[in-house]
């Protein structure tokens, strides 16, 4: 079921690697306790499948809550789920740092940039592009390399000077 609503997911493939690690240690685990090697594979790759999903939906509810309302086309209300999602980050960096193995995520973005990215958008939505402009730069203040806040910032100034040319 697709919104239109765009939805942007980048991969750090590099992160695969530390997932493949733990896919691999829960293969040998099983391994010791299910015979053959197929029915262990098989096991391991349904537990790892569960977990996943399980810290996937439950970690980072707010950024899922916030994603949903923003489908919704409720800017206002995914505002405050992103809000919360990016106090939960903050306060818990290290799950955000090492999301690759505490959410097996394979994300490139972090949590905490994705909810600042995402609050900034979700002002672009509701047609406030003061506080979307504020929120792009405080994610260039805070992650230097993101390309989306760059991308953004500089079609809000295209049509800044669109709209500069249209009344001058």
């Amino acid at each position: 079921m697709s919104s239109g609503k765009p939805v942007v997911r980048q991969i750090a493939w590099l992160s695969i690697v530390p997932q493949l690690f733990i896919m691999g240690i829960l293969v040998l685990i099983f391994h010791l306790f299910v015979k053959p090697f197929k029915s262990a594979l098989i096991l391991a790759m349904i537990i790892y499948l569960a977990v996943s999903l399980i810290l996937r939906r439950c970690v980072p509810h707010h950024h899922r809550k916030g994603i949903l309302l923003y489908q919704q086309g409720n800017y206002e209300k995914a505002i405050e789920e992103f809000r919360k999602s990016y106090d939960f980050f903050c306060r818990h960096t290290w799950i955000d740092k090492y999301r690759c193995i505490t959410l097996l995520s394979s994300s490139r973005t972090s949590y905490t940039e994705m909810a600042l990215l995402n609050i900034a958008f979700c002002y672009t939505q509701s047609n406030n592009a003061k506080l979307s402009k504020e929120y792009y730069q405080r994610v260039l203040e805070l992650f230097p390399k993101s390309e989306m806040a760059k991308s953004a910032l500089n079609m809000i100034s295209s049509f800044e000077n669109e709209e500069d040319d249209i009344d001058g």
